[in-house]
């Protein structure tokens, strides 16, 4: 008969497609019931962080609901820093795990239910009557609330008896959060009758206006009012008109760009948080404009916005179109030359200590990339260089798994969840020596499941850049941020991979040839890329000059 394991496989399998992680005691009955009565696929990750940062990549990309499972103890313990992330990136995500059984704790037993709280994830614990309908519940939880959820198995009910797997409902989900009430009404009406009177116009979009599936009323209410637009890193390419699209709005941004941002009178922020990196740490906007913004969070998320309204991103969008039906738009945007302020700095090739010049490489393998790409993100220094030289078509290409928790480390897993979740395009990470080490159990991974379709470039400083950048000028140690040189290039040679080395831009012409061979026929690309640590991105310039 069905084991608890098998209710907890099957009825997860009914929500998702894929499942990454580690085989352990405490999962190896789910997996087996997963592997053997589902259609659901398996993908095997080295470390049990790189199956939750894999799953929380596949989410990022499609939109589905993301799963990852390790055992008890020390894999679940492996987990935190990734859940953490998932957490604070409101990543829906189920992660089932093994757990002490319920006689009581063994001496290699932790409080896992205290320290998914301590991240900001709610566990649930099945049982032999009640498998399925808790599993069903882990998964409402996570899609209703777009957090992670623990499914927790104990130990000595794993492989029990459940009877035939029952029928469950179905997970209930909320509707979009619409505007109510009188007082939201009436915003709305006075953030349109801003825009129709605005002389220079600015609409901000984050990642919340791609999950609402904004992009279109957004389009409508740009051509409506003649707004120049712009994004947060993680919105980039929701505007359809990118000729007139000022691009990443922040450090990110280009300096001509970000002037114009300035220029605004009015500026509408939708689905973005606007945290201090978005914000220039406060100096996005003049003191003059006038900022409303439109979120999901219970009330305005930064100081400087004048107007709020608590809505979903695409029903605000379409109710302002609707109030601005008629309005003249602004005529701003078609005065500007968007694509001179969008123009970054092009490097010198090499920087004076002889290394290459970060910029120079950017700008060079934004040049060379396939156009049908998915960018993944470690974090690091080098987080400037693919935001701001690599631009991608949507939203779901741009995949920052990290930078929510300010971790590093964990590149090598985002690539193949990215790659699984977008089995036609390549997929492009870029990490640095710092986190590349981090993730190198990993690296194996990656080769494994992307094989021709992925594309690693490690940013190889030999030094823990923002450190040094900002630790370093202040005069403290040096030696602690500091890496010896380290044969990337080498060490994905030995997991199959294709390695090489780059200390000029010639060297790049490797990425050239592979860039259009058909991905069936290419192998995994590796770019150990010697760059120099005396060239500083603008936004960790910011950094340095807030914290000075």
């Amino acid at each position: 008969m069905p084991s608890v394991s098998a209710h907890v496989a099957v009825t997860l399998a009914a929500h998702v497609d894929h499942v990454f992680g580690v085989m352990g005691n405490g999962n190896a009955y789910f997996l087996d019931a997963l592997t053997r009565q589902t259609s659901a696929e398996f993908t095997a990750v080295r470390h049990e962080a790189g199956g939750v940062v894999a799953a929380d990549a596949f989410h990022r990309a499609s939109g589905q609901l993301a799963a990852a499972t390790t055992t008890y103890g020390a894999g679940f313990t492996n987990t935190l820093t990734a859940l953490a992330e998932a957490v604070q990136a409101h990543v829906p995500l189920v992660l089932v795990v093994g757990d002490e059984p319920t006689s009581g704790p063994r001496p290699w037993d932790v409080d896992q239910i205290a320290m998914a709280s301590a991240v900001g994830a709610r566990t649930y614990t099945v049982g032999r009557t009640d498998a399925a309908a808790t599993t069903v519940i882990a998964v409402e939880h996570a899609l209703t609330y777009r957090v992670p959820t623990v499914l927790a198995i104990p130990y000595d009910v794993a492989t029990l008896d459940a009877g035939p797997v029952p029928e469950v409902p179905a997970p209930r989900l909320p509707g979009p959060l619409a505007p109510r009430g009188p007082f939201a009404d009436a915003m709305v009406r006075e953030i349109a009758t801003a825009l129709a009177s605005a002389s220079r116009p600015l609409l901000l979009a984050g990642r919340g206006a791609w999950v609402a599936g904004a992009g279109e009323a957004l389009g409508a209410l740009a051509d409506a009012t003649g707004a120049l637009t712009a994004t947060t890193a993680l919105g980039r390419g929701i505007f359809a008109r990118p000729e007139f699209d000022l691009g990443v709005a922040g450090g990110f941004g280009a300096e001509g760009a970000m002037s114009l941002v300035r220029e605004a009178d009015v500026a509408v922020v939708v689905g973005a948080s606007l945290n201090q990196f978005t914000m220039r740490f406060g100096e996005l906007f003049a003191p003059g404009t006038r900022v409303f913004q439109v979120d999901v969070a219970p009330a305005a998320t930064h100081p400087h916005v004048g107007g709020y309204v608590r809505g979903d991103a695409a029903a605000v969008a379409a109710a302002l179109v609707a109030e601005l039906d008629g309005a003249t738009p602004s005529g701003w945007r078609e005065s500007i030359d968007v694509a001179a302020a969008r123009r970054y700095e092009p490097g010198d090739g090499k920087a004076p200590d002889g290394r290459l010049d970060p910029r120079s490489a950017a700008a060079r393998i934004g040049e060379l990339l396939p156009q049908d790409r998915v960018v993944v993100s470690d974090g690091g220094h080098f987080i400037g260089w693919a935001n701001m030289y690599w631009p991608v078509a949507s939203p779901d290409r741009m995949i920052m798994v990290g930078t929510a928790f300010q971790a590093i480390g964990l590149g090598f897993p985002s690539l193949l969840g990215a790659a699984l979740a977008r089995p036609g395009a390549t997929v492009v990470l870029t990490t640095g020596d710092g986190g590349g080490l981090m993730a190198l159990a990993d690296l194996e991974s990656a080769v494994r499941v992307a094989g021709g379709r992925g594309l690693a470039v490690v940013w190889n400083d030999a030094a823990y850049g923002a450190e040094v950048h900002l630790y370093g000028r202040k005069g403290l140690a040096r030696e602690p941020m500091l890496i010896p040189d380290v044969d990337f290039a080498g060490l994905a040679a030995a997991v199959g991979a294709q390695g090489v080395v780059v200390r000029s831009l010639d060297d790049l012409d490797v990425l050239a040839a592979w860039a259009p061979r058909p991905a069936a026929d290419r192998p995994f690309l590796l770019l150990d890329l010697r760059v120099s640590g005396a060239v500083v991105a603008p936004y960790q310039e910011e950094i340095v000059r807030v914290n000075s």
